[in-house]
């Protein structure tokens, strides 16, 4: 199953592929319910040569890259005979291994029924100043955590088997598709010790101790129309992420919304320490708020980006009107402004998951994302014109961009 594609814009030549390799600047890898596919472009983002299917058939939640040294992969993996499993690579994906000890849970204690990972989920590298640090999250919800890059994992016990968390995280039929996630692991570049995640459902989280002790992050945060703020369960943070620029403001995309924290005050002055701020109610009405991704500028904490997607009372979980677009806010969510240059117009009845639109580091970043009808898009100019890199792939999960020297 090989992407199709613009010729003027991707080639498939595998031999060309890896003499080039030395020469990439950036590559997108893109997980899909059939396998991973990676594109290998330059710094003008003009051009790019597929690579790929990796683990064709196997659904693959999440590929990362290890940026503290630039050629260690991870992908986590759903296979038909090794069941949920973590695969890893240090060559930049010409050969990959099984982790040794993938992600599982504990035997049960303290009278608390059994679990068994379905799969794993999310993927974060650790802090840069912890070489083969990394974090996982599962579905059912669960933490772990490696140090040996990724060969083995290790359940966080103050998440996993927690009394009060196991009730935050509800059943595993609570209506998210493809079973409840642990998602959104983000660890502040400047202390190693201070974690966010987010579960879905179950509300966001922080620790500063790393990971021994928690606290949640809900205030200010809406819930679905007769269930009862107050209880952690009803919480639906669909992704949260920290502003690289400004790791003090946090944005989250939400099953009711889109919200700014802003921990320390933050230059719009309005925030009041650890409540949320609803700012997408300046969404379009008629295309409201709700959605799947967040993604946030590196270096300008007042610049995100969302991609929303219809959510009336029956959920198609469809671009709004089969209008698919981006929104964009340059103010720290005061106003936003619809980029849709090149994409379809109408008739276009797919959405994007939680993981599957991101950002490059350049100067002047390009956006990235991938549909549910496995279509991959670029948005130059800060998403201001976009154009497809390839169709036809399995539908996309997630999608993610490392930049190589």
């Amino acid at each position: 199953m090989s992407p199709t594609a613009a010729p003027s814009t991707v080639s498939r030549k595998a031999p060309a592929r890896r003499a080039a390799a030395a020469q990439t600047r950036i590559v997108i890898l893109v997980a899909t319910r059939k396998g991973a596919w990676f594109f290998h472009g330059d710094a003008r983002r003009q051009a790019w040569t597929a690579e790929g299917p990796h683990f064709l058939g196997h659904n693959i939640s999440h590929v990362q890259l290890d940026a503290r040294d630039g050629r260690t992969l991870l992908a986590a993996a759903k296979t038909g005979h090794l069941g949920p499993t973590v695969f890893r690579s240090t060559d930049l994906g010409r050969s990959w291994k099984e982790a040794q000890q993938p992600p599982a849970f504990a035997p049960a204690t303290g009278g608390l029924p059994g679990r068994a990972v379905d799969h794993t989920f999310w993927l974060t590298p650790g802090h840069a100043s912890e070489t083969g640090s990394w974090y996982a999250g599962t579905s059912p919800q669960g933490l772990f955590r490696s140090e040996d890059g990724g060969v083995s994992w290790t359940p966080l016990p103050a998440v996993n088997d927690d009394p009060k968390f196991r009730g935050w995280m509800g059943s595993a039929q609570d209506g998210t598709p493809d079973g409840p996630k642990l998602h959104s692991i983000i660890v502040d570049p400047r202390d190693p010790a201070h974690l966010y995640f987010a579960m879905s459902g179950g509300g966001v989280h922080e620790s500063r101790d790393a990971g021994r002790s928690w606290t949640t992050l809900i205030q200010g945060l809406e819930v679905v129309e007769g269930f009862d703020a107050a209880d952690i369960s009803f919480h639906d943070p669909h992704c949260v992420r920290l502003c690289p620029g400004q790791p003090d403001r946090l944005y989250q995309q939400n099953h009711c919304g889109i919200y700014r924290l802003d921990r320390s005050g933050g230059p719009s002055g309005d925030a009041k320490g650890d409540i949320w701020q609803r700012i997408g109610r300046k969404m379009p009405k008629r295309v409201g708020d709700i959605g799947f991704p967040m993604v946030v500028h590196p270096s300008d904490a007042d610049t995100a980006w969302v991609f929303p997607m219809d959510g009336t009372d029956v959920w198609p979980r469809t671009s709004p009107g089969g209008r698919p677009a981006a929104y964009v806010t340059r103010n720290a969510g005061r106003t936003w402004h619809r980029l849709d240059q090149g994409l379809p117009e109408s008739q276009a009845w797919w959405t994007v998951k939680r993981q599957a639109m991101t950002a490059d580091r350049q100067a002047v970043p390009a956006l990235y994302l991938g549909t549910t009808s496995g279509e991959l898009w670029i948005g130059r100019d800060e998403g201001a014109r976009w154009s497809n890199i390839a169709r036809h792939l399995p539908e996309i999960y997630a999608v993610e961009v490392a930049e190589l020297a």
